[in-house]
């Protein structure tokens, strides 16, 4: 949609309708958000209420009304539609529009206005690393890799800036909304979620190159190709295990794997359709998983549109099972164990001490996960949105995405606070990171 607002600047006019499936997301406060994060520029309305989206006969997200310049509903899309498909679509109706004379070029008023700058712009994930002292935050809205110490004074940034795709050294290169990064030695693996690419990036010699993805957004759901040479969709969190690179695919409703030897990717678990089922790993559904950790043996992940946490066995013969969560339309906030648990649209999670972590985002928690027990339990946050430290009941966030452990202290992303948050996991006091130097 973006490419397309910057080809037909004057012909065509986007209006965004929000009509959405999570409580959290009906709030507009929490819309303004989003619209900030996306870096949208067109009107959106929110429809709460589901008000527009009867007026139209909705049935699906994204559903696309095509209006001609009188005000006449002319089309009707449901569901994705490539670049390619819409660009073909809008063309032929500029074109007949303009030879009917009912086509004004003038440029639309606008109120739109650029969010005031902030140290980091809504950061999605985070990775401590204990022993060399050192916090790796995806600084998703800035475009770059931000590294500080445990401590908060910066070390060094990687990326330009600029929303674009460029290898090279720390200050040439650039991503586009980075997301998951996991550490191998001085190597760092970067989720480039909008590139649709996986990032290599050198520590020592402080260089960036591509090593999966094209750049091109991709639909593929089965087979094994060169990393370089395969098309991915939107990955969002990354593990490194034996040599592999387990990345959540949240695009295509999928776990991928990338061979870090001889290059090759291609899906994991899921089989693209997005639900949940589990079931052995090739034929089990998920639903836009957006968070990925490992005990070892199994990976754990935050299956977001389902309101889940799921586990994959590591073992290619094994299966997927859901440790808590219900269905798509099923969500909440409510502890316990088995059914009763609710979560609302989580997408962080960490393996520590034998326990799961996730950032319960849309609820704007911290909870703890027992597999074995089926159950969870809230260990931060009150639930009600703000920026607030001190006491684990006490404190609040806005709708935390990323978490990770060090020398016994959990960092988060505190993703709409624009925030690094630290919380000391034995005595459960909340602080906010100062970063110094940036």
């Amino acid at each position: 949609m973006r490419k397309l607002e910057k080809k037909y600047v004057n012909e065509l006019a986007v209006v965004g309708v929000h009509s959405a499936k999570f409580p959290n997301e009906k709030d507009t406060g929490n819309l303004n958000n989003a619209v900030r994060r996306y870096g949208l520029e067109h009107p959106v309305i929110n429809d709460a209420e589901f008000q527009m989206w009867q007026q139209y006969s909705c049935r699906a997200w994204p559903t696309l009304m095509f209006i001609d310049p009188l005000g006449n509903v002319v089309g009707k899309h449901e569901g994705e539609m490539t670049f390619d498909a819409f660009d073909g679509l809008i063309g032929q109706m500029v074109t007949q529009f303009d030879a009917d004379g009912a086509l004004d070029h003038r440029p639309l008023p606008s109120t739109y206005r650029r969010s005031e700058d902030t140290t980091l712009s809504f950061p999605g994930k985070v990775l401590a690393d204990g022993l060399g002292d050192r916090l790796f935050i995806a600084d998703t809205n800035h475009n770059r890799i931000v590294i500080t110490s445990l401590g908060g004074a910066v070390k060094q940034v990687i990326g330009s800036g600029e929303e674009s795709m460029a290898d090279g050294g720390f200050a040439g290169c650039a991503f586009n909304h980075p997301q998951g990064v996991v550490l191998d030695g001085e190597t760092l693996y970067v989720a480039d979620t909008e590139n649709h690419a996986i990032r290599r990036v050198d520590l020592n010699a402080g260089t960036v190159e591509t090593i999966a993805g094209t750049g091109e957004q991709g639909h593929t759901r089965d087979g094994r190709r060169p990393g370089r040479a395969i098309e991915l969709c939107s990955p969002y969190d990354l593990l490194h295990h034996g040599g592999v690179i387990y990345i959540a695919m949240a695009g295509v409703h999928q776990l991928w794997s990338l061979d870090l030897d001889d290059g090759m990717a291609g899906p994991f678990a899921g089989n693209g359709r997005e639900a949940i089922t589990d079931g052995f790993l090739g034929a089990a559904e998920l639903a836009q998983p957006c968070g990925i950790t490992t005990d070892g043996v199994k990976l754990f992940f935050t299956d977001s549109e389902t309101s889940s946490v799921r586990s994959a066995d590591i073992d290619p013969a094994g299966r997927v099972q859901t440790i808590v969560g219900l269905d798509l339309f099923v969500f909440g906030d409510a502890d316990g164990s088995d059914h009763h648990v609710r979560l609302q649209h989580p997408m962080g999670i960490a393996h520590y001490d034998g326990v799961l972590y996730i950032t319960d985002t849309y609820n704007h928690k911290i909870k703890r996960v027992l597999p074995a027990t089926r159950s969870a339990f809230t260990i931060l946050g009150t639930g009600a949105q703000g920026h607030t430290d001190g006491a684990a009941d006490q404190a609040q966030f806005s709708e935390p995405s990323g978490i990770s452990f060090a020398n016994g202290k959990m960092y988060i992303a505190d993703t709409n606070n624009h925030a690094i948050r630290v919380a000391d996991v034995d005595m459960g006091e909340v602080s906010t990171l100062q970063i110094t130097g940036l």
